[in-house]
């Protein structure tokens, strides 16, 4: 945000900001910096100004500003931003892409504001070059500006915060201490620090970094578009317990902050149970090296069947956006993942065809091959003195109006050593017994050196 100022003798607030508009688009014409200098009464007035997103041109014609400034171009969620001079054609062409017919040009404007409601004028910023060019950052659907339906909440990318840098070796060691057999349904769980954001996913967009919108990973702390199932068993760091006994890697959409801040998830844990949906714990086998599988509906504007949902840690509910959590409290994302495979893809065309959730107490005939529940539970804590109110997901691409997070959803991309993956599923899962989350169930155990809590 930033403050224009102008010397005048008694302008109205309809000619400040026809002076403001005119400075900013070039067919409106230019402000004359002489029109009102009249020193003699030193009455002057301070126009705030934020960054907005303003529609200039539909694919086809011609998207003109003077200066240079940020354009994206798309519609529906995809969107490229690139930084243009003087305007430019809105064409598949002019922005490198082929997105088809129908799509939009959008042009990043500063545009006047109530300063009673206007953020704090560091709240909302966009990055800048060192030229002070407004850098968006990477390509993708909420680089900058206010929300808009299909284009997703302002993010400001300088405020993407740091993570885990996760250890380098396997971090398992022996334990005298037992599962809690006999138990109505088998249960592994293993906690992971959050690791990094980026706007890659290896799953949906697999070798095109930037394409996707911002994720929080957790796991393998070199999951990017480039990942593949080998990439992640032999690199990378690992922010889990187990260390790189586990590289799998696990993402979800980043949350936003109502001034554009990604938040740093504060813990997550990660569920592998048995007995759920009348499939017989016996049943459940260990999933195949490289499975990759998707949970929920990064496209819902309502509240999913199956997939993802919200509470708070206080209270956890079962709401289809973010709840309002009170200060201190927790906000928690649940995501759920079907746990019946078509015993021969590791992937699918649309990356959850080969997957499906269990009906009438069985896997269909269609997907047989029954391995553990997966869940995840991502907590985000308030700070004082706020609330989660008016917090969305990075993928919600819905009008502003609607509350955030109906579009949660969740990736998972298996990376386990597979003789530790066997024990927790034959000695935890499989006998129905409850290895909480650190356990495996043959006199060993997994830790994280690096945990604090």
């Amino acid at each position: 945000m930033r403050h224009l100022k102008f010397t005048a003798k008694k302008p109205t607030l309809m000619t400040l900001l026809s002076l403001a508009a005119g400075a900013l688009i070039g067919c409106v014409g230019e402000i004359d910096d002489n029109e009102y200098d009249d020193e003699s009464d030193g009455y002057q007035f301070a126009v705030l100004t934020q960054p907005q997103w303003t529609f200039c041109a539909n694919q086809g014609q011609r998207c003109a500003f003077g200066g240079t400034k940020q354009v994206r171009y798309g519609k529906d969620g995809r969107v490229t931003t690139r930084s243009f001079t003087n305007g430019v054609n809105c064409t598949n062409r002019a922005f490198g892409v082929r997105y088809g017919t129908g799509n939009k040009c959008e042009v990043l404007l500063d545009v006047a504001v109530d300063a009673g409601t206007a953020p704090k004028p560091d709240a909302g910023t966009l990055p800048t070059t060192d030229a002070g060019v407004a850098d968006a950052g990477h390509m993708h659907t909420a680089d900058a500006g206010a929300p808009m339906t299909g284009m997703g909440p302002y993010i400001n990318n300088s405020a993407i915060p740091k993570g885990d840098v996760g250890v380098s070796v396997a971090e398992i060691r022996s334990t005298t201490e037992q599962p809690n057999a006999n138990q109505d349904v088998g249960a592994f769980r293993t906690s992971c620090l959050f690791s990094h954001m980026n706007y890659d996913d290896a799953i949906v967009f697999p070798g095109q970094p930037g394409k996707a919108h911002l994720h929080a990973y957790f796991g393998n702390t070199g999951a990017n578009a480039s990942s593949t199932a080998e990439s992640l068993r032999s690199s990378g760091n690992s922010t889990c317990r187990g260390g790189i006994a586990n590289r799998s890697s696990y993402w979800v959409p980043a949350v936003i902050d109502k001034n554009g801040t990604p938040i740093r998830p504060e813990a997550a844990q990660f569920y592998y149970k048995t007995g759920y949906a009348g499939i017989a714990p016996s049943a459940v086998q260990v999933f195949p090296q490289g499975l990759r599988i998707i949970a929920g509906n990064a496209k819902a504007s309502t509240k999913q069947d199956n997939g993802g949902y919200w509470g708070c840690e206080t209270y956890v509910g079962h709401t289809g956006n973010i709840p309002t959590c009170p200060a201190t409290d927790k906000v928690v994302m649940f995501v759920h993942f079907p746990q019946c495979w078509n015993g021969k893809d590791l992937d699918s065309a649309d990356h959850k065809s080969h997957m499906a959730y269990p009906s009438g107490g069985r896997c269909p005939s269609t997907h047989p091959v029954a391995i553990p529940e997966i869940s995840f539970n991502i907590y985000y804590k308030v700070p004082a003195g706020s609330s989660s109110k008016d917090w969305r997901l990075s993928s919600d691409m819905y009008a502003p109006s609607i509350p955030g997070g109906f579009s949660a959803h969740g990736d998972w991309f298996e990376g386990w050593e597979r003789p530790v993956a066997e024990s927790f599923v034959k000695n935890c899962l499989q006998p129905s017994s409850d290895c909480h989350s650190h356990l495996l169930g043959d006199g060993r155990m997994i830790y994280n050196s690096r945990e604090t809590y």
